[in-house]
């Protein structure tokens, strides 16, 4: 279970030092790919495989599972660590996300995400920050 807020970065070589925490859940191998929100998911490979079953047992004839599978697959990446922790964030999420230097990594249950600190701090993303009261009538709504 991935949980707990980190400030960390990205270097000029687009390595993104993952907290020493979240690595050792990941145990060396680990998927990365586009959120729903403009983050990047990092998901263990057994929590990619367990959503890509999920997703194959949808209906690909629905054209809204095709364009999420796109979303999902298209520009995901296989990545190991180095020595120092790291892994490569290929261009294309790193654009996708706008990260720059300084990062936000939150551990979100059975996953990763990362943020830009510029765009996780900003007005337009308060939709991602609900208030108590929103976050309780949700959860009311689940029955939690």
């Amino acid at each position: 279970m991935f949980m707990g807020t980190y400030n960390n970065s990205i270097d000029s070589k687009n390595r993104l030092i993952v907290p020493s925490k979240h690595r050792d859940q990941l145990g060396g191998r680990c998927v990365i790919t586009k959120g729903i929100d403009k983050c990047l998911y990092i998901y263990p490979m057994s929590e990619w495989e367990r959503q890509m079953e999920k997703l194959s047992a949808l209906p690909e004839s629905d054209p809204k599972v095709r364009a999420f599978i796109r979303h999902m697959c298209g520009d995901a990446a296989e990545c190991e660590f180095d020595k120092q922790g790291r892994i490569i964030v290929p261009g294309e999420l790193k654009e996708y996300a706008a990260l720059d230097r300084n990062l936000v990594t939150i551990g979100a249950m059975r996953r990763i995400e990362v943020w830009g600190r510029e765009t996780w701090e900003s007005p337009e993303n308060d939709e991602n920050k609900m208030d108590r009261k929103e976050i309780a009538e949700t959860l009311a709504e689940y029955g939690f």
